[in-house]
């Protein structure tokens, strides 16, 4: 028989909240699921590594992108299949795999779906599974904390994205490959492992998470003008048609910046750098998806 294991972030809602989580499970013949429960994403890792020594064969992971990331981190590599209910803000893995944001279908997905062996960026050591970047995207996440995110949801980065159209571009050099790929001013630089950003926004057409590569994206907009036309291009799917963008794909990419910037991955903020060393494991998670799922653009 299958053990079932749950990594639950209190503080994130969906439908019923946990409560109607142990209901569906026992619906579905999951009477005593292993429990772990946090009440912040950084506190998971511990709590996943817990469920695959215990002898979980799946872990639902419940809430945003921050806490999948922070499990994924743990689960990539030993076989573990994880499972998404998303209930966090963005949810942009939930949303590009075409998980229900409802818990019986996420449920239903975790227990009867597909098992697809999805790709993990890793940078500077950490896993991720949706997107990196450093620069403009980061210093947006790192000011949505969680109290504006719970007054005002996917708003808050539309706030203090605007706060940080100024933002001086800072002087980058990206090797791909092991070939210098770009050296100039930037202002953000992005990395992506699926298409679809905030807002349902197309920021990579050509990402597909269990490909072996990553998606590269260099903005070079200082300003309010400049980063209105390169959002317009955004918006439209086109990104690459901007002259302020820049894109390739690739393995192994290395950033180094002439000053320390914020970077971030899966929405999650981290600490000031001048590098980052991103490479892509490829299949390293079984990641459970909706039985019909050809993922045509992701």
């Amino acid at each position: 028989m299958t053990t079932v294991a749950v990594v639950a972030h209190t503080r994130k809602q969906l439908g019923g909240g946990l409560t109607e989580l142990r209901e569906v499970l026992r619906g579905h013949g999951v009477d005593e699921p292993l429990w772990y429960e946090v009440s912040k994403s950084k506190q998971a890792p511990k709590q996943a590594r817990a469920a695959v020594e215990a002898g979980a064969d799946v872990v639902f992971v419940w809430g945003g992108d921050g806490m999948v990331q922070r499990c994924a981190d743990v689960l990539a590599g030993t076989g573990t299949i994880m499972a998404v209910l998303p209930a966090g803000t963005a949810n942009l893995l939930a949303s590009n795999l075409a998980i229900p944001k409802d818990i019986e279908g996420a449920v239903r997905v975790g227990l009867s779906g597909h098992q697809r062996r999805l790709d993990v960026g890793r940078i500077n050591g950490e896993r991720f599974l949706v997107m990196a970047g450093i620069g403009f995207d980061a210093l947006m996440i790192r000011d949505a904390d969680r109290a504006l995110k719970d007054r005002v949801g996917r708003a808050a980065y539309v706030w203090t994205g605007a706060r940080h159209l100024r933002e001086k571009p800072v002087d980058a050099r990206i090797v791909v490959d092991g070939t210098t790929w770009f050296h100039g001013d930037a202002t953000c630089v992005l990395v992506g492992n699926v298409g679809t950003i905030v807002g349902g926004i197309t920021a990579f057409e050509a990402a597909r998470p269990d490909d072996g590569r990553l998606e590269v994206g260099v903005v070079c907009a200082s300003g309010v003008v400049q980063w209105s036309r390169v959002m317009a291009r955004i918006i439209a799917g086109r990104p690459d048609k901007s002259p302020l963008v820049e894109m390739t794909s690739g393995t192994k990419i290395d950033v180094q910046l002439d000053q320390k910037r914020p970077y971030e991955l899966d929405g999650g903020a981290r600490p000031p750098t001048r590098r980052l060393k991103i490479r892509v494991e490829h299949a390293a998670l079984p990641v459970c998806t909706p039985p019909d799922d050809d993922h045509a653009g992701n």
